[in-house]
């Protein structure tokens, strides 16, 4: 592998725009936004971007087929919140790819929270088109899913959007004419709200989409269940045990969200794509070098991982990378990192997107690394 100069760090800056100028994909900037979207009776579809996210070089070409097969009908563009932050901003995107709806009221754009597929944004579109047609003909929705951040389930999305997905969801299962459901609504939505990003909410009308309501056992309205983040099937599902006001129902759902974050994985540079993985998927990554075995046996070498793997555990909310290296084994990476002037172990954090690594200068420890993280 060549690391030269972080060459495969820094080098992944990729073009500014995932999207040719041919695609059906209207590019928004600062100059632009305005006048097309904001001011637009239009529907639009906005992605906000990175041009070095992976998850958004993956959405790219269903991203684009949506936008074809819309054209005409819904109007779908993206900005390169990289180079664009302050729309980005404006709009509190803080990871990538984020998704809006602009519908009927364009200052308070929809988060989109379905499948990153061309059909599950066609769907979502419609969706939009529908509520703006019931908003303009005065119509109301009084369900928990007339919510823009809980997301409506049906038979049909609901194992590719709950068992398909790795989050963490709690699902309301109601009837349109269940008092309790009623009084439940506006928690519901206001605790989607609160979680966003965190836990995903949803909500299924029972009466209509019966056989996901019979296959979970639902015998009463509102039933909620709970379904962890990570793999997950049908027997997955847990009864929700909390409370039914919006404080409640957040601070159970951030409880379970603490406990089911995974430690992560301390991975050995093998390959770029463990690297590229660890750095450029995740916020930071932690590097470390460790003493070549000849100069640490396997039970030193296994001590130092231990710290490792614990800080890992510590440090997990902050969803890095880590990864290490044997010492000698990457010599371009330690020279561009400046890493092993002061011995083995050795560790340095990098930021892909601010293109920048600070190294610890400390001791090789629990206590020493904990200082250096925070």
């Amino acid at each position: 592998m060549n690391f030269k100069l972080l060459g495969i760090l820094f080098v992944l800056h990729y073009g500014s725009c995932l999207y040719p100028s041919n695609s059906d994909v209207v590019e928004l900037t600062p100059s632009n936004f305005d006048s097309l979207v904001r001011k637009s009776d239009d529907i639009w579809i906005v992605e906000f971007f990175a041009p070095w996210c992976g998850h958004c070089k993956s959405l790219a070409p269903e991203y684009a087929k949506a936008a074809k097969g819309l054209k005409g009908v819904v109007k779908v563009g993206a900005v390169n919140a990289d180079e664009h932050n302050s729309l980005g901003g404006e709009f509190g995107v803080r990871g990538f790819p984020t998704i809006k709806i602009f519908g009927a009221n364009k200052r308070k754009p929809e988060d989109y929270n379905g499948a990153r597929t061309a059909d599950g944004l066609i769907d979502a579109a419609f969706k939009a088109l529908k509520a703006k047609v019931n908003n303009q003909m005065g119509g109301k929705k009084s369900s928990s899913s007339g919510s823009s951040d809980v997301i409506e389930l049906t038979d049909d999305n609901f194992d590719k959007l709950v068992l398909g997905s790795d989050d963490l969801w709690l699902v309301e299962f109601y009837a349109p004419w269940c008092g309790h459901c009623k009084n439940l609504a506006p928690h519901w939505a206001q605790a989607a709200t609160e979680l966003k990003g965190k836990v995903k909410l949803g909500a299924l009308d029972a009466t209509v989409h019966s056989i996901k309501a019979q296959e979970y056992g639902v015998q009463g309205y509102p039933t909620i269940k709970y379904f962890p983040s990570g793999k997950k099937d049908r027997h997955s599902a847990q009864d929700y045990d909390g409370g039914r006001v919006s404080q409640d129902i957040v601070s159970w759902a951030l409880e379970k969200a603490t406990e089911s974050v995974p430690a992560p994985e301390i991975e050995q540079i093998t390959s770029e794509s463990v690297f590229k993985s660890a750095c450029v998927d995740h916020p930071l990554c932690v590097i470390s070098i460790l003493p070549n075995i000849y100069d640490c046996q396997s039970e030193c070498r296994n001590n130092y991982l231990e710290i490792l793997r614990t800080m890992g555990e510590k440090y997990k909310k902050k969803m890095w990378g880590w990864l290490w290296a044997e010492a000698g084994s990457q010599p371009e990476l330690e020279e561009a990192l400046e890493l092993g002037g002061f011995g083995y172990p050795a560790m340095a954090v990098i930021s892909h997107k601010k293109m920048k690594y600070l190294t610890l200068r400390g001791s090789f420890s629990s206590d020493g690394i904990n200082a250096f993280l925070r």
